[in-house]
């Protein structure tokens, strides 16, 4: 043992980046968000051609879903299962393979003409990673965390719609995907959420009771699959706008139930807070879309740069600090990013409602912010993330 324990520490030490899952995955997902937005409005400005084979607008929905949205939960989903089973999940050399494959997806397109080998090279991502989840879930029979095997599966569904499309093997492919894969990240959001911000809530502020109403939490996940259901089945309709805003009524009513005054003193709880907010709001928003009153582009962007943009980076903060040893207290650079980040949603997704004739000020200032908070989550969080845990502990 005296022989094989400073080996390993070395081993550990010189790897430390892959460790574990939200490593890699949390500054992957950082730098994709940064660099993929930088080249979305290179190409809105005519600077910068999209790969051929995704199109500028179809690329531009397929990476904030299934580039960047998917890294966050890998490593998220990663770590936490870790947590939960006590069984080591992927790290190291095999950790590694599968933070390549996802960047190869990113890159390769920019690279290449696409093709069928693109698109099964892309689709494997969340297959394998799904895999991954189930051994250590399926073998310690995590009965209720075994559905997120299934929803990791539902997007990997989503994203072959989308590759489907684009091969001319399905039409409205394109459509279908995005709104399955937007549906599954909103639903492991949602339920991740249920679990987690109540209860950082509590446990950050000395003597809070968060209230929770046993039916809204029977009805949140339930009515949040109907919603996917019926924007897949009949999006334009009046069944659409009807349990679309029961949705956003159920999940705003349960995050009033969530808030506690002393929550604004702390950043990695408001920005988790307002995150879940941005959901039941765009989902308001996506009820009034239904019926042709806003346009649905509003709705879509404040679930994805409000929704889901705003939780994962709280998330990412909160998770990194906790699982790097480090005590949760997030640093003044990284309150501002959770500022620009809340500003970006608004910017993207309410402005345009009252001043529609700067719809592009509105779209390129909402780019700006999202790269900004970005960039400031890369220059806090980089040392953290390839540092040892301040403790010296695994992980």
């Amino acid at each position: 043992m005296d022989i094989l324990e400073p080996q390993q520490g070395k081993l550990n030490n010189g790897l430390t980046f892959l460790a574990l899952g939200f490593r890699p995955f949390f500054l992957l997902a950082g730098l994709s968000a940064l660099l993929l937005m930088g080249a979305w409005l290179a190409v809105l400005l005519g600077r910068l051609a999209a790969p051929a084979y995704y199109g500028p607008v179809v690329w531009h929905g397929h990476e904030m879903l299934f580039g960047y949205s998917a890294a966050v939960i890998a490593g998220f989903l990663l770590t936490a299962t870790k947590n939960w089973t006590g069984i080591q999940t992927l790290r190291y050399w095999p950790l590694g393979g599968l933070a390549l494959l996802w960047l190869l997806g990113r890159v390769l397109p920019w690279m290449v003409p696409g093709g069928w080998w693109l698109a099964l090279l892309d689709g494997l991502f969340l297959p394998l990673l799904a895999l991954a989840l189930a051994f250590p879930l399926f073998r310690s029979r995590q009965r209720h965390n075994i559905p997120f095997v299934f929803l990791l599966l539902l997007m990997a569904v989503a994203n072959a719609l989308v590759h489907l499309e684009l091969l001319g093997l399905w039409d409205g492919g394109v459509a279908q995907g995005n709104t399955l894969g937007m549906g599954m990240i909103l639903t492991l959001l949602v339920v991740m959420g249920g679990r987690v911000i109540p209860f950082f809530i509590e446990r950050g502020l000395p003597g809070a009771t968060v209230r929770k109403w046993a039916w809204i939490e029977r009805l949140s996940l339930p009515v949040l699959l109907a919603y996917v259901a019926v924007q897949l089945l009949w999006p334009t309709s009046l069944w659409a706008a009807a349990i679309t805003l029961f949705a956003a009524l159920v999940h705003g009513w349960r995050l009033l139930g969530w808030h506690q005054g002393g929550i604004w003193r702390v950043p990695l709880l408001w920005v988790l807070w307002l995150g879940y907010g941005f959901v039941a709001l765009g989902l308001g928003v996506q009820a009034l879309g239904s019926v042709g009153l806003v346009s649905p582009i509003l709705s879509l962007h404040l679930l994805s740069v409000g929704g889901i943009g705003v939780l994962t980076l709280g998330m990412m903060a909160r998770v990194a600090l906790g699982h790097s040893g480090r005590a949760m207290q997030s640093q003044p650079l990284i309150n501002l990013a959770f500022a620009m980040m809340v500003l970006a949603a608004i910017v993207r997704g309410l402005m345009p409602l009252l001043w529609p004739e700067l719809y592009l000020w509105w779209l390129k200032l909402s780019g700006l912010l999202w790269m900004s908070a970005a960039l400031a989550f890369l220059w806090v969080y980089l040392p953290i993330l390839c540092r040892p845990r301040a403790d010296g502990q695994p992980g």
